[in-house]
């Protein structure tokens, strides 16, 4: 459905903007749940290294691996009712996840909420798109859903840690469920769209992007508690890598795929997706390896990890009326470039914090560099994209850079898990013997404990009662040393790769051209009419445009 279709009908214009932030605000809300808690599950759950990385991956996973289709389906059927169907997953993981008795119960709440949450962000946002008049508007009201996906996100480390202070962490979960709801009521009088030309179900694709990311992700968390030789391990990442190679080439071959590769020709849209991957893959590496720090490793009251996110996410709601201003105004390259900068920065000063000083305020400085740059770039990654392709395709344009942006969100804890356990278990497995020898541990018990992670002796009564009383200090705080140079690493890691996302937006978005002809021949003909009408644009749709009215 298209503007002229409800240019009379403003109370459901309003009702639309209304269910979309709600939507994006609630699903980014329950997304940023995990990383808040994470202390909160060791404690409770006992929980060893890979299995914290599993509450959170559990819920990225579906999210990522069916944020494709569920674009298609809405394009072809109709986004609202989508969306309900995505409100209510919402509401059955939120109940699941307020009653779990295990860690194994609460990933199977996470991975419900996050097939919800799949709907939520690529639907709203296609809502958005399909109601927006013009470049301009669209871009606010992109800069506009950014912001309530930072007010949700926000919200949930305060909300987070007031529970789990004050009452129980189940509350959150709980309260989410309840907000889910919200949104379908709303959504009741918000218009429906849909772009059903030249758009099918591509299940080939679906079900080798499925597979293979599962598998890439699986061995990404696994392999590094167990071993990255371990036969299981490698085997994984070869059959994910060789479904990977598949999807590509089906979606080279099909006349209706998930993604119509040949997008990525545009320069702007290529660049957008690299730096989203990229990109949000830093800033959630950083999110991630704050929480475990101050939680896990310092053991910091929650209380203390949710006004921090605050500083991390509080800017980009805070600050929508500057990026709004910005991201129609000023070139993509230069909002990018100084968000990717900032973020950067903060990683590089993370690296250099010392375990063994608690104080959780030192996080602040760093912290609100990250959540400002992640203000900047957020929205303008999305207005990049979806101002790059033909209208008809913001649907798809909308998923795939969904899909990157979260894909980046799941490589953060994965990766940033498994170098912070990996190289802590190495710097504790060959300390760990001299010690327990100096505290009087059998060579049996030496023998066994060395192979333990060091993150399950700061949450397992059972090995630490193992251990010699005199000693029990002194091996935790080895586990607590080991991992906090792991994490260490995972802050430079993210600052380099920040840095490179900032050097890629300053050199490959100067001087963006429009869509060619070559490339408007690559795209279906259903398409085709509407990108030749845009050809006079800028490639980034952002700062060249000619005022047009704005539906918000």
């Amino acid at each position: 459905m298209t503007q002229q279709h409800f240019s009379g009908e403003r109370p459901r214009v309003r009702a639309t903007f209304a269910t979309a932030f709600l939507a994006v605000a609630i699903a980014q809300l329950i997304n940023a749940l995990p990383p808040a808690l994470l202390g909160t599950f060791q404690a409770e759950f006992h929980t060893e290294g890979s299995q914290l990385v599993w509450i959170t991956a559990m819920f990225m996973i579906p999210l990522v691996v069916f944020e494709l289709t569920f674009g298609v389906l809405g394009d072809l059927f109709g986004r609202k009712r989508l969306l309900q169907a995505g409100a209510l997953l919402v509401v059955v993981g939120g109940v699941t996840a307020s009653l779990a008795p295990t860690v194994h119960w609460m990933w199977v709440a996470e991975a419900i909420c996050g097939l919800g949450a799949g709907i939520l962000f690529p639907i709203s946002l296609a809502m958005i798109a399909a109601i927006t008049p013009g470049h301009r508007a669209r871009a606010k009201a992109i800069a506009m859903w950014a912001g309530f996906l930072s007010l949700g996100a926000a919200i949930s480390p305060l909300l987070a840690g007031l529970t789990a202070q004050f009452a129980s962490w189940r509350y959150s979960y709980a309260l989410v469920a309840v907000a889910s709801l919200a949104i379908v009521f709303v959504s009741v009088r918000a218009v429906d769209s849909s772009a059903p030309e030249g758009r099918k179900l591509d299940l080939p694709g679906q079900v080798t992007l499925a597979l293979g990311l599962t598998a890439v992700l699986y061995a990404t968390v696994e392999g590094a508690e167990t071993g990255w030789a371990q036969p299981n391990i490698v085997g994984s990442f070869i059959i994910g890598a060789i479904l990977l190679i598949a999807f590509v080439v089906i979606e080279l071959r099909t006349r209706a795929p998930l993604i119509h590769l040949s997008l990525f020709r545009n320069r702007a849209f290529s660049i957008a997706g690299i730096v989203a991957l990229v990109g949000m893959f830093a800033f959630l590496a950083i999110a991630f390896s704050s929480s475990m720090w101050i939680g896990n490793l310092q053991q910091q009251p929650p209380i203390a990890i949710g006004i921090l996110f605050l500083f991390i996410q509080g800017p980009a709601f805070v600050l929508i009326p500057l990026i709004s201003f910005l991201i129609r105004r000023v070139s993509p390259r230069w909002i990018l470039t100084v968000g990717f900068a900032l973020m950067a920065a903060s990683g590089f000063l993370l690296s250099t914090f010392d375990v063994s000083v608690v104080d959780w305020t030192l996080f602040i400085g760093p912290l609100l560099l990250l959540g400002i740059g992640f203000a900047f770039t957020v929205g303008s990654i999305t207005a990049v994209s979806i101002n790059t392709v033909p209208l008809s395709y913001a649907g798809m344009a909308s998923a795939t850079t969904n899909l990157l942006r979260d894909l980046g969100f799941a490589l953060g804890p994965v990766i940033g898990g498994a170098i912070a356990f990996s190289v802590g278990g190495s710097a504790f497995g060959a300390a760990f013997p001299t010690l327990a020898q100096n505290i009087g541990l059998p060579d049996p018990a030496i023998e066994e404990l060395s192979h333990v992670p060091p993150i399950a002796f700061l949450s397992n009564p059972d090995l630490q009662a193992a251990l010699p009383a005199d000693g029990v200090g002194q091996v935790l705080g080895l586990a607590v040393g080991s991992l906090a140079d792991g994490f260490s690493v995972v802050f430079l890691v993210a600052g380099i790769a920040a840095a490179l996302a900032a050097l890629l937006t300053l050199i490959g978005l100067g001087g963006d051209g429009p869509l060619t002809e070559d490339e408007i021949a690559e795209i279906p003909e259903a398409a085709a009419e509407s990108a030749r009408e845009r050809t006079g644009r800028d490639a980034s749709g952002l700062h060249r445009d000619r005022a047009e009215p704005s539906a918000t």
